[in-house]
């Protein structure tokens, strides 16, 4: 970095060597972007994309070529290295070149030159930046299976900002949101991705060096499969598919029965339609939170062989078989970082996906597994999760710390999970900062302090001079009282029976905060407001996210309040019920319409239920 007016540049990730000096290259209308004729496709693809960058922000037109370039020309090509997706960038009044050891590299170095054009003015300076990751698989994991399933043009975005900040694998998480032939009874009442949707987005993937790997839930995490007629047999527990839904219900049961041999091929035939979608070499089965296992109807099978033997041998079944479909398996490792001596009997191809998603995670299942030689990705998340701003500083001291484990325990990757735990009912958009952590923090080997990336990223990604906004949003988590995961399992529990299991759980929050909290989220509101004015026109339509957002905080820290008041006469505040109730319905017109700008409509159904459901309750007499 160096100051030019007393501005910084930023690049994100920070690259191993950079230098710089305030010797200005001027451009002129006669310099070019000149391809090496060795160079694919997507190379000259990405250096479309920096041409529109140059004309964006400079206002001039460059020209792209193939051939020999000359002293005023910037010159892209491969320069033979042994340390795969590394750049070079020399860029003086001598010398213009931008070198990978590979074409993925090379794309790389055109990111960090895209990064430089949106900080500067009509020009380059000086600069020297030679770069290489620390791991070779930097991944962002979405869930699209429990609330919201993105529109295309939504993963797309996801996408170019991944590739932008050098991340090079994509999973989407299912269930049965892809509309499997012959299983209309599991989607029908979804908004479920086509067959279509994921080609057109693994070629839009390959194209920008971004790997999109399958990844489908096999063995827990079955519920809208194993509820229906056809497949309930199939249930771990008998008559599983008599229940209600409930998101609490969906979370926590619905095992694969491992005892029916027909969970087994059913399982396999699902796998083997769905890989054939994808170019990626690796399919994750997923296999995680086998929750029901053993508890009814495999109970003699797990008696006879053990709960550990059982859920071996059945990963090892469908580990294999992908192997012989020609993938790599990927699993989470929830399970066997338990008995991590047992892995040694999976195939040796196999990768393990170790998860922890503490702010304070510990170490020792990444050591058992190294100690037990596992190839793992270690897993850290953007915790957003039950949450309707994502807490910020919690995903960075996550993701640091298991970055950090990773490079002790020689990780082969890191996978960052944006889960959608109860409806997925934040804005995706308020990951962005998580999936930047995790992008800039799997690159580098030395980490980025937090203040200083906040910094960069309010910068880079939402340009702002100012550098205040993550820090800003930041300030919202912790706001929330009457939490949705305690708004769902509250409601899920039946209000009107007024349980003293209901009571129990309504009073694990605190309600005297309240009104000291939607104060300072009016605060934090009035502050993002000013911050925004700040931020270039093109970034300040998000604004209405958190808008919506903010208010939605508010009135659901107010419902609580009112709960407290008017079934448990706990508090002397003076609450209109009905008040909160019309601005209840109200807020939620504009959630749905913030929801329905990026995703199809999937859960907004069961969302719309327990939140009439709150209004109804306050203007019950």
């Amino acid at each position: 970095m160096y100051l030019n007016g007393g501005m910084t540049m930023y690049i994100i990730p920070q690259p191993q060597k950079l230098e710089c000096s305030k010797v200005k290259i001027e451009l002129s209308l006669k310099t070019r972007l000149v391809l090496d004729p060795c160079v694919s496709r997507k190379i000259y693809q990405a250096l479309c994309s920096l041409k529109e960058m140059i004309q964006k922000y400079w206002g001039i037109e460059l020209a792209i070529v193939r051939g020999k370039a000359s002293t005023a020309d910037i010159y892209f090509s491969l320069k033979g290295c042994e340390i795969e997706q590394s750049y070079e960038i020399n860029l003086n009044n001598n010398e213009k070149t931008v070198t990978g050891s590979d074409e993925e590299g090379l794309f790389y170095g055109i990111q960090t030159l895209k990064q430089i054009v949106k900080q500067e003015v009509a020009g380059f300076y000086e600069i020297h930046v030679k770069d290489a990751p620390c791991f070779k698989n930097r991944g962002y994991y979405f869930d699209v299976t429990r609330g919201r399933i993105p529109k295309l043009d939504y993963l797309k975005q996801i996408v170019d900002r991944m590739a932008e900040y050098k991340l090079n694998q994509l999973q989407l998480y299912v269930e049965h949101t892809y509309m499997f032939e012959g299983m209309s009874e599991m989607w029908r009442d979804d908004t479920p991705l086509t067959a279509e949707e994921i080609i057109e987005l693994d070629q839009y993937c390959q194209d920008r060096y971004v790997d999109l790997v399958p990844s489908m839930a096999s063995f827990g995490h079955l519920y809208t499969l194993l509820s229906t007629y056809t497949f309930s047999h199939l249930c771990e527990i008998k008559d599983a598919h008599k229940k209600p839904f409930s998101f609490w219900d969906r979370m926590r049961h619905h095992t694969l029965n491992v005892s029916e041999k027909e969970s087994l091929e059913h399982i396999k035939k699902m796998i083997a339609e769905y890989m054939d979608l994808f170019s990626s070499k690796y399919f994750n089965l997923c296999a995680d939170e086998t929750f029901d296992l053993g508890k009814d109807r495999s109970k003699g099978l797990v008696e006879s062989k053990g709960a550990k033997r059982t859920y071996v041998d059945f990963v090892k079944e469908l580990c294999e078989y992908i192997l012989e479909r020609g993938k790599i398996p990927m699993f989470w490792g929830d399970i066997i970082s338990a008995f991590p001596e047992y892995y040694e009997e999976l195939p040796e191809e196999t990768i393990c996906l170790n998860w922890g998603y503490d702010p304070k995670q510990r170490e020792d299942e990444t050591k058992a597994l190294s100690e037990a030689s596992a190839k793992q990705y270690v897993c850290p998340g953007v915790a957003g999760w039950n949450q309707w701003i994502n807490l910020i500083d919690n995903s960075y001291d996550n993701i640091r710390l298991m970055c950090e484990y990773g490079q002790k325990y020689d990780a082969t990757g890191v996978l960052n999970t944006d889960w959608g735990d109860f409806g997925h009912i934040n804005n995706p958009e308020f990951s962005i900062p998580g999936l930047i952590y995790g992008a800039a923090l799997s690159w580098q080997k030395n980490m980025t302090e937090r203040d200083l990336l906040n910094c960069k990223i309010s910068r880079l990604e939402y340009l702002d001079k100012s550098e205040q906004w993550v820090k800003n949003i930041s300030s919202l988590s912790g706001k929330t009282v009457f939490s949705w995961e305690h708004v769902v399992r509250y409601y899920e529990m039946g209000y009107l029976e007024n349980t003293e299991e209901q009571k129990k759980l309504f009073f694990e929050k605190d309600m005297k905060n309240v009104i000291k909290y939607n104060y300072e989220l009016v605060e934090i509101r009035n502050a993002l407001r000013d911050n925004i004015k700040v931020i270039d026109t093109s970034i300040r339509p998000m604004m209405q996210a958190y808008e919506v957002t903010i208010e939605g905080i508010i009135i659901w820290n107010l419902v609580g309040l009112a709960i407290e008041q008017k079934v448990y006469h706990n508090n002397s505040e003076v609450i209109d019920y009905y008040t909160v109730a019309v601005r209840l319905e109200e807020w939620f017109m504009l959630y749905k319409k913030d929801w329905r700008n990026s995703n199809k409509e999937s859960d907004l159904g069961k969302i719309a239920k327990i939140i009439f459901y709150y209004a109804d309750l306050l203007r019950l007499k």
